[in-house]
């Protein structure tokens, strides 16, 4: 072993954090997520500061700027297809890294879980934010809907609205000010992923078996290092397989229209990663209610931690926690689904369950794992 006093603190701190970092010998490729996670928020970072170098903010000037750097900027499709699919392939890696989370209990580190959910709400307005910026009419009608539901909020909804927009509709000022929030809030969300880690690092890794492993780790490298060097090869090359062979495949043609105030799409819908909250949003009649339910969604994340404790970490032991779980997992598509379709019948019923079964979930994993305590 080498002597700390023959390296920087800063040399310490990188030395501690991925080589000799003690981890749980037992952690399968679950955990792979958080370091794919890493690799993408990096990728969005640099490909959306390459991309903000030919960018216009202005809604006269943004949909054709966007257009003409495919064809006058060096590989800028290639960027815009990076950064557009990428953003796709950060969500299905934070949706798998929290529900990897759910099933096995990591949210008893509260500090840890709590930044967690602060991340996932900050990239999915920075998400929100960069689909407004090409000016499409997917992105014009999407900002309109959206920011128009906080005209809901008792007294002050209106208030809000306008300052949002800065102005009395979604416009010029609209956009400036939702390309500066863009472009700084990847940067707030890489100062929590740190804070993130080093709770993480202080508190320890959890491990599929739900019980202690302090007698029972390896270092971080070369075990875990190559380990997700593999993960981040099976990660990455489906990516680059969309943006070389089929870049617009998750995108909506919609979105190739320049936006116009004057001409509502058929059927208004959000990127598909954000489709399962729109679902529960379009399920409650009341406007006000469906606010509320759609941030309910995802602020019910922050109630994990103080849920019902059981004697085993996560769900492993729990037969009946399992089928809760994958029935979530399951509701979880079917809102997806169900918010891609327009707001009629049978579809608005279809979600209205779908969002019970959805928060079922959360108030009866507790309880019923207590029970199976019990039983056993």
């Amino acid at each position: 072993m080498y002597k700390a006093s023959r390296f920087s603190p800063l040399t310490s701190i990188i030395r501690h954090t991925v080589i000799t970092l003690p981890t749980p010998i037992n952690i399968s490729t679950w955990w792979n997520f958080g370091s794919l996670l890493g690799i993408c928020l990096a990728s969005q970072i640099l490909s959306g500061l390459i991309l903000s170098l030919h960018f216009t903010a202005h809604t006269d000037l943004s949909f054709y700027v966007v257009i003409q750097s495919f064809g006058d900027v060096y590989y800028n499709w290639w960027f815009r297809a990076l950064h557009a699919n990428g953003a796709s392939f950060f969500f299905i890696g934070l949706y798998l890294h929290i529900a990897r989370g759910l099933y096995y209990g990591s949210y008893v580190f509260k500090e840890v879980w709590s930044i967690g959910v602060v991340i996932l709400l900050l990239v999915m307005a920075s998400a929100f934010l960069g689909y407004v910026l090409p000016w499409g009419q997917m992105s014009f009608w999407g900002a309109t809907v959206i920011t128009s539901l906080f005209s809901a909020l008792p007294v002050v909804g209106g208030d809000v609205v306008v300052w949002l927009w800065g102005g009395f509709s979604v416009d010029n000022a609209t956009l400036t000010r939702f390309f500066g929030l863009h472009f700084v809030l990847p940067f707030i969300v890489a100062g929590l992923v740190g804070l993130h880690l080093f709770f993480l690092h202080d508190q320890g890794s959890s491990n599929p078996l739900g019980v202690s492993s302090d007698f029972n780790k390896v270092v971080f490298h070369h075990y875990y290092v190559l380990k997700d060097l593999v993960g981040a090869c099976f990660f990455i090359g489906p990516l680059l397989g969309l943006v070389y062979f089929n870049p617009w495949l998750l995108g909506d043609p919609e979105n190739f229209i320049e936006g116009n105030p004057l001409v509502t799409p058929h059927h208004i819908q959000p990127e598909w990663y954000f489709l399962f909250a729109y679902a529960i949003l379009r399920a409650v009649p009341n406007k006000l209610g469906g606010v509320v339910a759609l941030a309910a969604a995802v602020l019910v994340l922050f109630y994990m931690p103080v849920s019902p404790k059981t004697s085993v970490k996560g769900l492993s032991f729990y037969p009946w926690g399992k089928i809760l779980f994958f029935s979530l997992i399951g509701v979880f598509f079917l809102l997806t689904w169900a918010g891609s379709k327009p707001v009629e019948e049978p579809y608005v019923v279809i979600s209205q369950v779908l969002s019970f079964l959805y928060f079922s979930y959360f108030a009866l994993i507790g309880p019923i794992t207590r029970i199976q305590d019990k039983l056993l």
